[in-house]
């Protein structure tokens, strides 16, 4: 049996919460199968939360608040670990930030920005600065700061499995100098030569319409279902409606089967990145 983890409270507010709450269960005598008995939520669930890892959803609060008798705590304070867990990234962002860290695929759909995802610095300040004109510069360098701790994820060598589609606009049009646009690609190379992402190009010419104008995201977990998400640039939208999630799944497919083979779109990203590095546009 696996030896108990204790849990560091002063690492974030939402481990501190964490602590409290499996302290609280504890104290009680509960298990955390016994703690969710009468929700709609399950025993790992909220062992990922006292842990630290994943938000407090306000009815699940009051519901942990009617279990272990402790007078509405983890419902009033549920809000306030919320937003310490959003930390830079926009509000509705926050769930997919979570939810990155849990996922065994990621699809992505990417029509008018290099995913957050696969950002240098160097695209990531040009978009903020482009979206967030009036942002201090030090808001711009938190928001900066917390698009490249995302991408940590890659470094875990058996999750997520990442698949992208770039339309073509992406590799040839730059919203940065040519050097800058140059660094860009190659780090997405660079991904996918180290067999972290698989990137697609989705052509100008390509007959397929669904979702040209949205981006979309797709992510499948090991025990919870999957979810769509979304996206324009001061809102975002989850969807876990199964049904929902079914037809951007196939509209998503027919993207990919649109686009070019990955072999092929990687020799793409790598020779418009070569004629970004002399100076040229990529023809």
């Amino acid at each position: 049996m696996a030896a108990r983890k204790d849990i560091d409270g002063s690492v974030s507010v939402p481990a501190f919460y964490g602590k409290e709450l499996r302290w609280k269960r504890e104290a009680a005598g509960l298990t955390l199968q016994q703690t969710v008995e009468g929700s709609f939520y399950g025993a790992s669930y909220l062992s990922e939360i006292e842990r630290g890892h994943r938000r407090m959803p306000e009815d699940l609060a009051r519901h942990v608040d009617r279990v272990l008798k402790t007078d509405g705590f983890f419902a009033r304070c549920c809000e306030d670990v919320r937003k310490a867990r959003r930390g830079a990234h926009a509000e509705y962002l926050a769930p997919v930030v979570e939810a990155e860290a849990r996922a065994l695929a990621i699809d992505e759909w990417s029509n008018s920005l290099i995913p957050g995802l696969l950002q240098t610095e160097a695209y990531a300040r040009a978009v903020i600065n482009s979206t967030h004109p009036r942002d201090l510069a030090e808001e711009v360098e938190a928001k900066v700061r917390a698009r490249m701790q995302r991408a940590a994820l890659f470094e875990d060598p058996k999750r997520p499995e990442y698949w992208t589609i770039l339309h073509e606009c992406l590799v040839r049009q730059s919203l940065l100098p040519s050097t800058e646009m140059a660094e860009q690609l190659d780090h997405i190379a660079a991904l996918a030569r180290r067999r972290r992402i698989v990137p697609q190009v989705l052509p100008w010419s390509a007959a397929v319409q669904p979702f040209l104008g949205t981006p979309l995201l797709l992510m499948e977990f090991e025990a919870e279902p999957p979810f769509a998400y979304t996206e324009s640039p001061y809102h975002g939208q989850v969807v876990d409606d199964p049904a929902l999630v079914k037809r951007y799944r196939r509209s998503y497919d027919r993207l990919r089967a649109a686009a070019l083979p990955p072999e092929e779109s990687l020799a793409l990203i790598e020779q418009a990145a070569e004629e970004y590095r002399n100076g040229n546009e990529p023809r």
